[in-house]
């Protein structure tokens, strides 16, 4: 069976730990997507059980990603690079999320990759939601082919068990073959946390959805369930909780970082 046009299905792991006032790791697999999305339709017609902005086994709606009131995500993203300097003149835009299933899903984070008209990378959107329906965007110009290294303050309200404050630094090489992340959180105190992703890329068909789905009918379900779960977890632990605060009203900006 021929692989679907703009899309692949990128398997693996995520592992967490956090190392203050305790230390505390989980690890899970996941099953992100990379998606075109200027060929989003025509990667909708191509397969069964993937639609655009429709009811399906897996699907993306516009309302998932960006302003994530309906308006078409990619003039978010167009804009939001052009408003940090990330000029993409006409080239492509990428998305690393999850899909919803069964009309279902939760992003923690998702990946936009901005490319020039001859396919080289100039900026990066790492886009973050938390559980209380916010979501605020930090924007990373590429600097160079190859890996991608920046730091930005954190502003976002992500985990109630961890204040707003610190330090991010964002390690990415990829997507083709295989995509990897780290991202590390820094205290005025040190090191407190670092999340990671690493996934292996697979082409997408018909078959290959239906199985997924067979396997794992309710993967997007899982990751909020997971959150929710370890969030349990560290208040039995004693984590402290942070109220959530107003987010952002405008994306931040990473800085590269040799």
């Amino acid at each position: 069976m021929t692989p679907a046009p703009g899309i692949s299905f990128y398997p693996g792991r995520t592992d967490h730990e956090r190392l203050t006032p305790f230390r505390h790791a989980f690890s899970y697999r996941i099953f992100p997507f990379l998606l075109d999305m200027d060929r989003l339709d025509e990667t909708a017609s191509a397969l069964r059980f993937f639609s655009h902005n429709g009811l399906n086994l897996f699907s993306l709606h516009d309302t998932d990603h960006g302003a994530r009131d309906g308006s078409d995500p990619c003039i978010w993203a167009r804009k939001t690079f052009a408003d940090a300097g990330v000029n993409l003149d006409g080239g492509s835009l990428s998305l690393l999320c999850f899909p919803r299933v069964l009309n279902y899903a939760f992003n923690p984070l998702s990946v936009w990759f901005g490319r020039g008209p001859s396919g080289e990378l100039r900026g990066l959107i790492y886009e973050v939601h938390n559980t209380f329906g916010h979501a605020h965007s930090y924007v990373a110009p590429a600097v160079q082919e190859g890996p991608q290294h920046h730091r930005t303050e954190k502003v976002f309200h992500v985990s109630p068990f961890f204040p707003v404050a610190g330090d991010y630094d964002f390690d990415l090489k990829g997507p083709d073959d295989r995509f990897t992340l780290a991202i590390r959180k820094t205290l005025e105190t040190g090191h407190s946390l670092t999340a990671t992703m690493s996934l292996r890329r697979q082409p997408v068909t018909d078959s290959l959805l239906l199985s997924r789905f067979a396997r794992t009918p309710f993967m997007t379900i899982g990751v909020i369930t997971a959150i929710h779960w370890q969030a349990l977890k560290l208040k039995l632990k004693g984590a402290r909780y942070h109220s959530p605060p107003e987010p952002p009203s405008k994306p931040t900006l990473a800085n590269p970082r040799g």
